[in-house]
């Protein structure tokens, strides 16, 4: 079968392995889908990992190839004597974090970027989680990151009442804004610098859009957020929270400088270096940071909400690419502005 690896720094190797035989505990799936996340980025530009399989550092600075895709979702083919819970045909999405053998596609032994992945200890709810037969697999595939979406919007609290910013109108913030609107939030704004991330955010429900490359994002926040103030009592947009899908530090602090008493700043996206804040800026509006990594347990809580809003989730995926061409897939997440989210399909 063909897998997915880094190669040399930028760029991939599709190897010739052998096809994974289940143990008695385990399931054996075709993979359907699998979509390319900044991670996989990540790690194409460094040429691989500085870590073993479970997370130990390799000796000298050394760099480990490893298998790559961590957004898979497919059909099960074979499962082991002892499972019970699945059977050839169901469709699933994965845990990644899961596996016994490390992150799959994120430093693991194994990635969902080939033909069959091998699910260890494949138990429903844990492992994996089986999903109707309607659902296309390429909107499956969301699952992965829409949960880290869904972790998100679970630490910002955010309910009906509540009045939102999002930066970022990248997978991460746009899944946000749709989980946001399914939870029955006022007023969702989305602010980004690329026109055609804007009118997808629209699309998927946002409220309002603010080009900040060209709009005073604090003055267009009071516009569409009405009056609040900070501590000192001095003016400020009413918006409760502040999502911080984009990674810059200009987001932070147009955070802390803008917020009135009391309301939160939830960061989500990756802060690739240290940055300064404006400290003295959070003090005047008592703004409460949070952080939000992962998805300690919703993984497999947005499964079946995506599959009812799976045409809504699908907006989100720029690009649809077979296997047959997963060179250009990733040519196209490496180029800056070239796509969205990329979704490579499996025949």
């Amino acid at each position: 079968m063909k897998l997915v690896q880094t190669g040399d720094a930028d760029a991939i190797r599709v190897v010739e392995v052998e096809r994974p035989v289940p143990g008695p505990n385990d399931a054996l799936v075709k993979i359907r889908a699998c979509g390319i996340c900044g991670t996989d980025v990540t790690f194409l530009h460094m040429g691989g990992t500085p870590i073993d399989a479970l997370g130990n550092p390799l000796d000298g600075g050394a760099l480990r190839s490893l298998p790559l895709g961590h957004e898979p979702a497919g059909e099960v083919v074979e499962v082991g004597a002892e499972v019970t819970e699945l059977k050839a045909g169901d469709h699933v999405v994965v845990n990644p974090q899961a596996a016994p053998s490390g992150i799959i596609g994120c430093g693991g032994a194994l990635g969902g970027m080939g033909e069959y992945l091998l699910i260890e200890n494949a138990v429903v709810g844990r492992s994996v989680a089986v999903l109707p037969d309607s659902v296309p697999f390429e909107v499956a595939a969301l699952n992965e990151p829409m949960a880290v979406s869904r972790h998100c919007v679970n630490r910002s609290e955010a309910g009906p009442g509540d009045k939102v910013v999002v930066f970022g109108a990248g997978p991460i913030g746009l899944g946000a804004v749709i989980w946001l609107k399914l939870r029955g939030v006022e007023h969702v704004v989305v602010a980004d610098v690329i026109a055609s991330r804007l009118e997808t955010a629209l699309a998927v429900g946002a409220d309002a859009v603010i080009d900040s490359s060209v709009e005073d994002v604090p003055a267009r926040l009071l516009e569409l957020h009405g009056t609040g103030h900070n501590a000192l009592g001095q003016t400020r947009p009413d918006t409760d929270v502040y999502i911080d899908a984009a990674g810059a530090a200009v987001v932070v602090n147009t955070a802390l400088r803008t917020g009135k008493w009391g309301a939160k700043l939830v960061v989500v996206a990756m802060h690739k270096q240290p940055e300064p804040i404006d400290i003295g800026a959070m003090l005047r509006s008592e703004m409460v940071i949070i952080a939000s990594q992962g998805y300690p347990s919703e993984i497999f809580e947005v499964t079946l909400e995506i599959a009812e809003h799976a045409e809504r989730f699908g907006k989100l995926i720029s690009h649809k690419v077979p296997f047959s061409d997963v060179a250009h897939a990733f040519e196209l997440t490496l180029t800056p502005g070239a796509a969205e989210k990329v979704v490579v399909t499996f025949d």
